[in-house]
């Protein structure tokens, strides 16, 4: 089996696995949005003495009622629903994004813990822990919603080092001409993640017997053997791997510089990341980012299961379709990127920008269509599909900056990006719930209108400020000596140097060691 190994590519062994890590991470935190459809009551209004469900827009189907007379179908609706929670939209809401509020906290110590101790560990603990919750949350769920928004919580606690671990993982394993593809093979786990979370538990909840508590006991099973997995065939860098071949560890150390992660690093630049525009432009474009697409992952099955009524395995299958077209649109833009970017076509940053714009309006458009074209399910799903679609776009380029403008600082500065953006995780759900009280197309067009407003205000922030170049403070050793170089063959200099340099005194670094 070792010799056996050697032949096997060990920067792609990490790439899948961690593809396969974020996919656990993302059916965890995507499958209550599906489950809770089947988990609470619909809005109910007096008619008549009786309790009837509310469409105020749309119109269910016939077939909804089974053949029965009509003056049945509210007993059979009351029947069927009398086990479910009576939680409003607000408290759905609540619950939805309490994951973000702890998810937004361990971002930024889990860069620290990734950049001092490996991505392995930080992010295997983290998936582990989310993994047991998840086991948890159909008991914690009959206690009632104030339980299970503190579970949600928890969870996000841990899932929260799964990035910054990612980055760390990348920046030792990813050569520059493949960090497009090895990114997005990795963080393409999030799409499949929601394509399983959709599909796999409308499948669970329509013909496993048991219902919805099964979905969560199928998921965190499937991630407590990944973890398995993820602690015996994943290393934090090359030189640590005992299997890698001989070929491919000349090649990383040739193509990155170093085959071990440096665990002297001088103190993270802390002003020169926070004083950096092209960083806060990352940050701004993340945050638009980041509210769209947690606008999808938590209210699309909502939406189609309150507004457009689809039943649960039409929803489980449809809200599927969005994400599926992200994860190829993603792995062809990746293709693509690094083919203008390895021919010279285009520059790093031109890349980076342009692809960023074409992922972050493209969802918004779809989405504002979506809620024009009325109660047509199928045109609805289609512009759905067509505006996740571009949103793949998105991975080639906002998912690599930060190992563009700093590799060795990249977790500490993705925490800090993905930390702010997920603000965003935190109010969509909360602001869709309180919009959409009674669950109509008009109620949400106006969620979908703030949803592409703000992301394509980011898109602008970011094409006049983003930036896919290295930055000095990254590394101020290579920085100076490739000046010095500069220097003595007569071009000019980096007139910045001396401006990092003295920021770099203020967060405890020097370049005396440097200069004697």
């Amino acid at each position: 089996m070792k010799l056996n190994s050697r032949h096997v590519s060990q920067r792609w062994v990490m790439a899948v696995m961690g593809m396969m890590g974020v996919t656990m991470a993302y059916v965890m935190r995507a499958c209550l949005g599906i489950t809770l459809t089947q988990m609470v009551k619909p809005v109910v209004v007096a008619d008549g003495g009786a309790k009837s469900v509310r469409h105020d827009y749309c119109p269910m189907q016939k077939s909804s009622s089974r053949g029965h007379p009509k003056s049945n179908r509210t007993l059979i609706v009351d029947d069927e629903f009398q086990h479910r929670f009576d939680w409003d939209e607000k408290t759905q809401g609540e619950i939805l994004s309490s994951f973000y509020y702890g998810y937004i906290l361990t971002h930024l110590p889990g860069g620290v813990l990734s950049q001092r101790f490996g991505g392995k560990h930080t992010m295997g603990i983290g998936i582990l822990s989310t993994a047991i919750f998840t086991l948890m949350t159909p008991y914690v769920a009959n206690m009632g919603p104030r339980p299970l928004t503190i579970l949600r919580f928890v969870e996000g606690l841990g899932e929260g080092t799964t990035y910054p671990a990612l980055y760390t993982l990348l920046a030792q394993w990813a050569p520059p001409e493949e960090k497009g593809k090895l990114s997005t093979v990795v963080f393409a786990g999030a799409q499949i993640g929601n394509i399983f979370s959709n599909c796999l538990s409308g499948f669970i909840i329509q013909y496993i017997p048991g219902g919805w508590p099964n979905v969560f006991y199928f998921f965190g099973i499937t991630s407590l053997i990944w973890f398995v997995l993820w602690c015996m065939f994943v290393y934090n860098d090359p030189k640590s791997h005992p299997f890698i071949s001989d070929m491919e560890r000349d090649y990383l150390k040739q193509s990155i510089g170093s085959l071990e992660r440096k665990k002297d690093l001088p103190p993270t630049p802390w002003k020169s990341i926070l004083t950096s525009w092209q960083i806060w432009a990352l940050i701004f474009i993340e945050v638009g980012h980041d509210w769209g697409a947690f606008t999808i992952i938590s209210d699309l099955p909502k939406y189609m299961s309150d507004v457009l009524h689809f039943s649960i395995s039409e929803n489980g299958l449809l809200s599927s379709f969005p994400f599926i077209a992200q994860w190829v649109t993603s792995i062809l833009a990746s293709i693509l990127a690094d083919w203008l970017i390895s021919k010279r076509i285009m520059s790093v940053t031109a890349v980076r920008k342009n692809f960023a714009i074409i992922g972050n309006v493209g969802p918004g458009i779809g989405v504002m269509c979506a809620s024009f074209v009325g109660c047509d399910k199928m045109i609805a799903t289609l512009c759905f599909t067509l505006g996740m679609a571009l949103m793949g776009f998105c991975y080639p380029s906002i998912r690599v900056n930060s190992l563009d403008l700093s590799p060795n600082y990249s977790s500490t500065i993705m925490a800090l990006v993905n930390g702010i953006g997920c603000l965003s995780g935190m109010a969509t759900p909360y602001i869709a719930g309180i919009l959409t009280p009674n669950r109509t197309v008009l109620e949400w067009r106006l969620v979908f209108w703030i949803m592409m407003i703000v992301m394509t205000s980011s898109s602008v922030l970011y094409g006049l400020f983003g930036s896919g170049e290295l930055q000095p403070w990254d590394d101020l050793e290579q920085h100076y000596l490739k000046e010095k170089e500069k220097s003595e063959k007569g071009l000019p200099m980096d007139e910045s140097l001396s401006i990092i340099h003295s920021k770099s005194i203020e967060d405890g670094k020097s370049l005396n060691k440097l200069e004697s």
